[in-house]
């Protein structure tokens, strides 16, 4: 861009065949109509005492930044602190956008070019998402600083091909299949299973529940943090962090785990690690490996953690529960399909949606014993 600064460029337009000549002023584009030239040269000769009174003018000093230098000011201002959130954003930046335009100031990032270089990434839909939000940051941040002057930003204009398809479909176990799994599972991998899945809890959140989360006298469990890669951190999102029913049926089996585990005092973690002294929950990759070993055993195929909460959203579906009263079980921030039919839920039909959980979990009849 600073060559053409500097010297400016002359474009044709198709329509009426005139020569345009465009240049840069204080980071405004503008352009000219020189006229219609048989040749190019004809037009560059048209063009020269423009070009020549741009080569005079004062240009003032660049101070756009690179995006290397706003990347590094980004993650002291406006990084998000939350730790899984803050290793993607890492994670994107490191392999993808630095190497690429780490040396590029941030005006250079453009619908068209940055467009481009992402349909040439071999990634997933979503993970060019993921990269574009980023890219997107970036502008508003450097707008934000008055980097840059305010204006539209490019990266809204960037479109990403199949952003709203899933190259694979949720898996979502039957009422059978489940209860297959828990033969194969030990525990605490049991109760951990049944917990996220008459719950719809990620695993995150399920593995940061500590003894002092479960009110046993009211029968509700509280959900107020999550844990990734074994740093203790916020739920994902304000709406996650709720308290919920738990059925007599499920609060028996926690109770039952609980007289079972050395660990079992109030700031205990529910799925303490054994290998860990208590100290810290089992950690993801020991979930997933024993949660893979009994499902091989059971013959289900490949199998996730988080296809409990995909099982236990359809379950919600299969006893006839509302649609607004899946959205506060799901504890989704913003489903407004949902909230537009239904609106709030109350509390007695989330006890009878969740009591139904339950019974399909652990007697496959999709009845239980009401919350306390």
């Amino acid at each position: 861009m600073s060559s053409r600064i500097r010297t400016g460029s002359i474009v044709q337009d198709k329509r009426d065949r005139a020569w345009r000549f465009w240049w840069w002023d204080n980071g405004k584009r503008r352009s000219k109509v020189l006229g219609r030239f048989s040749t190019k040269a004809d037009a560059w000769k048209a063009a020269k005492p423009l070009r020549d009174a741009l080569e005079t003018k004062p240009q003032p000093e660049p101070n756009v930044p690179t995006v290397s230098t706003l990347v590094e000011q980004y993650r002291k201002e406006k990084m998000p602190t939350r730790h899984d959130t803050r290793g993607g954003y890492e994670s994107w930046l490191s392999v993808y956008i630095l190497p690429k335009w780490g040396g590029s100031p941030i005006t250079d990032l453009q619908a068209r070019p940055v467009e481009m270089w992402l349909e040439a990434q071999p990634l997933a839909p979503k993970s060019k998402v993921h990269i574009r939000g980023i890219l997107n940051a970036l502008w508003n941040y450097a707008m934000w600083k008055q980097d840059i002057p305010m204006q539209v930003n490019p990266i809204s204009l960037v479109t990403v091909k199949g952003a709203s398809k899933r190259i694979r479909k949720p898996r979502s176990l039957t009422v059978e299949q489940f209860r297959l799994l828990l033969r194969y599972l030990e525990e605490p991998f049991n109760t951990l299973a049944l917990t996220c899945v008459c719950f719809g809890l990620r695993i995150s959140e399920a593995l940061a529940l500590k003894w002092a989360d479960v009110n046993w006298l009211d029968g509700t469990l509280r959900v107020e943090r999550g844990i990734v890669q074994q740093v203790v951190d916020d739920v994902k999102t304000d709406d996650s962090r709720k308290t919920l029913t738990i059925c007599e049926d499920l609060l028996a089996v926690l109770k039952v785990w609980k007289q079972t585990t050395k660990f079992s005092g109030p700031e205990d973690w529910v799925f303490a690690s054994p290998f860990q002294l208590g100290k810290l929950p089992w950690s993801y990759t020991g979930v997933k490996e024993n949660l893979q070993r009994a499902a091989d055993s059971a013959g289900l195929g490949h199998l996730r953690s988080h296809s409990f909460r995909h099982t236990y959203r359809t379950w919600l579906d299969s006893v006839g529960t509302p649609v607004g009263v899946q959205q506060k079980l799901m504890r989704h921030a913003d489903i407004r399909t949902t909230m537009n039919i239904y609106g709030d839920a109350v509390t007695p039909d989330m006890r009878e949606a969740h009591g139904k959980i339950v019974g399909l979990a652990l007697n496959g009849t999709g009845t239980a014993r009401k919350a306390s």
